[in-house]
């Protein structure tokens, strides 16, 4: 199953390109829902093609809900392309797709679902996950972009 999700961002390509480049913003968007804590000693790492990296994943905050395991394939300026799996998601393939509108952001996530007969109730989740993921984005990017939220 696919969950796929836009909104329009209110600051600049570059600005929300750099962001993701950072395990932080992750934490900041996915709480309270989820949380990312990494088994590496490096705490904030700049992701970039080809990483793999591990992290103890948490729903809400406090269900352990395993070992999440994150390879970067693409990770530009209009493409972000992660295979993602956990004990119980084999799958979590995530595509993210920026494009350019003026001086804001067209921000799209577009992820693959497959976790046996468990899949629907995952996929339910994830919708919603990533709806507020991109609440969270649209209330950080203005206070720390400078630029004003026009929707």
């Amino acid at each position: 199953m696919i969950v796929h999700k836009t909104s329009v961002f209110p600051a600049k390509r570059e600005v929300v390109f750099k962001k993701l480049q950072h395990l932080e913003t992750l934490q900041a968007v996915a709480s309270p829902y989820a949380s990312f804590t990494p088994l590496s000693e490096d705490k904030d790492p700049v992701w970039r093609v080809g990483d793999l990296s591990f992290y103890r994943f948490k729903l809400f905050g406090f269900i352990p809900f395993g070992t999440h395991t994150i390879r970067i394939e693409r990770f530009d300026i209009d493409i972000i392309q992660s295979r993602e799996h956990n004990e119980h998601v084999r799958v979590w393939d995530h595509k993210i797709t920026l494009r350019e509108r003026g001086e804001e952001t067209e921000y799209t996530d577009e992820v693959e679902i497959r976790a046996g007969w468990k899949t629907i109730f995952i996929w339910l989740w994830a919708k919603a996950f990533y709806a507020h993921r991109q609440r969270k984005w649209i209330r950080l990017l203005p206070r720390d972009s400078g630029t004003l939220m026009t929707t």
